[in-house]
């Protein structure tokens, strides 16, 4: 009977020093896009992951979406964003503001850009040193990945084609399971 009363003690502790930042943080993958991700919605969903995009969406967008999910104990484990495709560079305060917003419970999932455009390079690096930057970020490489498959974009190069959009989701579901 002591044992019990041990056990129970301990089990109190332990879930009460996790708090509510970790008990409550809903599971499942939250997505935050522009029009290339907007194309593969129902690919991505089918896969289990949420989806909130829209056309011509910029990557300061997000920050406000981060933070109102977080507000409102909607932001989920991971939350993957593919943003920059649209001209406006990324701010290296932004994405340090979503990393932080996110927390040290969450997974920030970095898309970077297959984009013909001569800032690609720039966000890309962007990007990637945000990751860099925070533990909890990750970069997702859909540039290497994509870049040899031409059937896989429309014809502006980076709007995705039906077997772009299936491709798409299965990489960026793969590298957030």
């Amino acid at each position: 009977m002591c044992r019990f009363f041990v056990v129970l003690i301990l089990g109190c502790v332990v879930f009460g020093l996790m708090g509510p930042a970790v008990a409550g943080i809903p599971p499942g993958r939250y997505a935050i896009g522009d029009s290339v991700m907007l194309g593969a919605k129902d690919e991505l969903n089918g896969r289990g992951i949420k989806v909130n995009a829209v056309v011509s969406r910029q990557f300061r967008d997000a920050v406000p979406i981060v933070e109102h999910l977080k507000a409102t104990g909607r932001l989920r484990k991971k939350v993957i964003i593919h943003l920059g495709n649209n001209g406006i560079l990324i701010e290296a305060a932004q994405c340090d503001r979503i990393s932080a917003v996110a927390g040290p419970n969450r997974t920030v999932y970095l898309v970077n850009l297959k984009i013909p455009r001569s800032y690609r390079r720039t966000q890309n690096v962007r990007l990637a040193a945000c990751a860099q930057r925070h533990a909890n970020t990750l970069l997702i490489d859909w540039f290497h990945y994509s870049r040899s498959h031409p059937t896989w974009f429309a014809a502006d190069g980076y709007h995705l084609t039906s077997a772009g959009q299936t491709n798409y989701a299965a990489f960026v579901a793969t590298k957030t399971a």
